[in-house]
């Protein structure tokens, strides 16, 4: 890659990752926090206050994408940015759970995930391009370790205010990225888009279904997996001490099977191994009791979702070839959908049927994705008959 496209990739892999902190930071903390508001003890609600920033994101992927193409990437981006720092501004200010759950869908309006997409393959050549996205869906998993190692240290020192306040200066460094780090993409040039083409795509498909149902089963695990290691002696404000080595420890495990996806052909048989490992995973935590066991699923769940998590976007770009830009549209949209999906189900669950309800139901959701995904196809090489994505993103 060139000085350029690293600038870009990387920049822009940046902003991402920023946004998904305003999702991921309060993962592992907000359900036991919501205990002490006064409208906070019920679940369901909870879940929902957990997953309309998904929701809201749905709805707005894809015209906010559309949006960039007529106006172009960096306005959309940053006013896509100063409506994430205006929800957590409206979240910190709030003392109830409707108050912050108000915050947080005015967060999930800034829904720029197309727009950076699109400018991710308008600023990188082609055969760059799948590392760039690589890039972005490795930013997320980075993303998501590092709010579970933080989130417990930050919720003692500066309570979820100061969390909420922090993702509001974390949003104006994201916005001086844009204007003042990410290169100056070329003017898009807009053409009909295809898609039709796009959803009836078997293989784009498949990982729509793949990215909803694992970004489901993140958020349902998360509004039970702390309380579980509450339970298991492990005091709220020390669960860093779980994740922290957990999280370090997956990332090198997860090694080894990126290298075989890429290296040796097997990009189908470690993604079904993910996938397959996920499954599993939500069944031992149904059934474990522990301290000790509870750390081991834990491991095995990052090192399955940090795999398929920076695996599965490069594979989007991969599959869509000329129809990436729409492409990467749908499955962030699906990505968003999951998150409010998640957060309604496992607080419906939680509520109705107890913990290991939650599990079970994610059990359910992995294995039909993997029941989906076992027909998938290998990817094209590499480089192997794609056209320049910059004029038909969404």
């Amino acid at each position: 890659m060139t000085r350029s496209e690293l600038r870009a990739s990387l920049s822009l892999a940046s902003i991402f990752a920023l946004r998904m902190l305003g999702l991921f930071l309060i993962l592992p903390v907000f359900a036991e926090f919501a205990r002490g508001l006064p409208d906070g003890h019920d679940a369901q609600r909870v879940g929902i206050a957990m997953g309309i920033y998904g929701l809201m994101q749905a709805f707005l992927h894809i015209p906010l994408g559309w949006l960039s193409d007529r106006v172009g990437r960096k306005p959309v981006m940053v006013g896509g940015l100063l409506l994430f720092v205006a929800g957590a501004v409206v979240a910190a200010c709030s003392d109830t759970l409707l108050g912050i759950t108000i915050g947080r869908a005015l967060q999930g309006t800034g829904a720029i995930s197309a727009a950076i997409t699109a400018c991710i393959a308008d600023l990188t050549r082609e055969r760059h391009r799948t590392k760039a996205m690589a890039m972005v869906g490795g930013s997320i998993g980075l993303t998501f370790a590092l709010s579970l190692v933080i989130a417990s240290p930050l919720l003692e020192a500066i309570g979820m205010p100061g969390i909420f306040w922090l993702m509001a200066v974390l949003g104006v460094v994201a916005i001086g990225v844009t204007i003042f780090v990410v290169p100056v993409p070329p003017a898009p040039h807009p053409v009909q888009l295809p898609f039709r083409s796009v959803l009836t795509n078997p293989d784009l498909a498949r990982l729509n279904v793949g990215v909803l149902a694992l970004h489901a089963s993140q958020v349902a695990m998360f509004m039970v997996v702390p309380s579980m290691l509450s339970d298991a002696g492990m005091p709220l404000d020390q669960h860093w001490k779980v994740y922290l080595p957990v999280v370090l420890v997956s990332f090198i495990l997860m090694l080894g099977p990126m290298m075989a996806a890429e290296r040796y052909g097997r990009v189908r048989v470690v993604l079904l191994s993910s996938v397959a490992l996920m499954t599993v995973v939500q069944v031992l935590f149904a059934a474990v009791h522990g301290l000790w066991p509870i750390v081991g699923v834990l491991l095995l769940f990052f090192v399955a979702f940090n795999v398929l998590e920076a695996m599965q976007p490069s594979l989007v770009s991969r599959y869509a070839a000329a129809s990436r830009g729409a492409a990467l549209g749908v499955y962030n949209t699906t990505q968003a959908m999951g998150l409010f999906l998640g957060g309604i189900a496992g607080g419906w669950l939680l509520k109705h049927e107890g913990r290991a309800a939650v599990f079970i139901g994610c059990a359910v959701v992995l294995l039909a994705w993997l029941i989906i995904a076992w027909r998938m196809k290998p990817p094209p090489a590499r480089g192997q008959a794609e056209a320049p994505a910059a004029s038909t993103v969404v």
